[in-house]
């Protein structure tokens, strides 16, 4: 059984996290598997949004204990090529998703732990069912957070509030991780993915070319000061005056008509 499932339907990619009977934990063929298939949609010029998605009863119940266990002996004796090569697709993952071009939605319900808030964090958009519960959960097994967490988290929701969610590791709701910042909307359970699938049909249907600039603008803007903002945010924007999109843009809404964006 794949550990990771894409699917493409018009213009949205699907991107399903696979092992079920492990709470979708990850391990090193799940996390190579993971990086690959980002760098698949990636390449796709047909994709124009992307849902990350969890098979069975969670989203990802972070990395798998199984497997950590069954890599004590080598670790122990200082091998860390097991880990390395999790790191790898982990980390691959995560910078594939910041230079995607394209909107990147997180559909989460059941267990969100470890890397699954990790991943959660780098997607642009996240919607929660109600039975969604949080977890960092990395200080529980002795170790650190990853899969830049330690990144996204201080930016999102502030270095007090980061530093009580990794040093503690306490179980947190949908409704308190809407409250802190965490995630854009929590729904229903019967109902996400139905508001999954309303929501990435309207990215898919936006000007793609001018979100990868937004995306750009807003990932780069707390490392950069003023000047270099106004200078990449008027560089993006010229670049969207020359594409077909602007032009359609600019058209339907002086005929007061929907816009047909096709650009990637």
């Amino acid at each position: 059984m794949p550990t990771i499932i894409t699917e493409t339907d018009q213009g949205v990619a699907t991107i399903t996290l696979n092992r079920p009977e492990r709470l979708n934990a990850l391990d090193q063929d799940m996390a190579a598997t993971l990086h690959a298939s980002f760098i698949d949609v990636a390449a796709d010029v047909d994709v124009r949004c992307v849902v990350v998605r969890g098979a069975g009863d969670g989203f990802m119940a972070g990395g798998d204990v199984g497997f950590f266990e069954r890599s004590l002996n080598q670790l122990s004796s200082g091998d860390i090529e097991p880990l390395s090569e999790v790191f790898d697709g982990v980390h691959g993952t995560i910078r594939t998703i910041h230079r995607l071009p394209m909107p990147i939605i997180a559909s989460v319900h059941g267990a969100v732990a470890g890397f699954g808030i990790s991943l959660m964090a780098a997607c642009d958009l996240a919607i929660a069912a109600e039975d969604a519960l949080f977890n960092m959960a990395y200080c529980h097994i002795g170790a650190s957070p990853d899969g830049g967490s330690t990144f996204a988290l201080p930016r999102m929701i502030g270095l007090k509030r980061s530093m009580e969610l990794a040093l503690l590791g306490d179980r947190f709701d949908a409704n308190q991780a809407l409250s802190l910042g965490l995630i854009n909307w929590v729904v229903p359970g019967g109902d996400l993915r139905a508001h999954t699938q309303q929501l990435a049909a309207r990215l898919a249907a936006g000007p793609t070319k001018a979100f990868a600039k937004t995306r750009l603008l807003l990932n780069m803007s707390l490392n950069s000061d003023l000047d270099q903002q106004l200078d990449r945010e008027q560089a993006a924007f010229l670049e969207c005056a020359a594409s077909d999109d602007f032009a359609e843009g600019v058209s339907a809404f002086l005929d007061k008509r929907r816009p047909k964006f096709r650009g990637r």
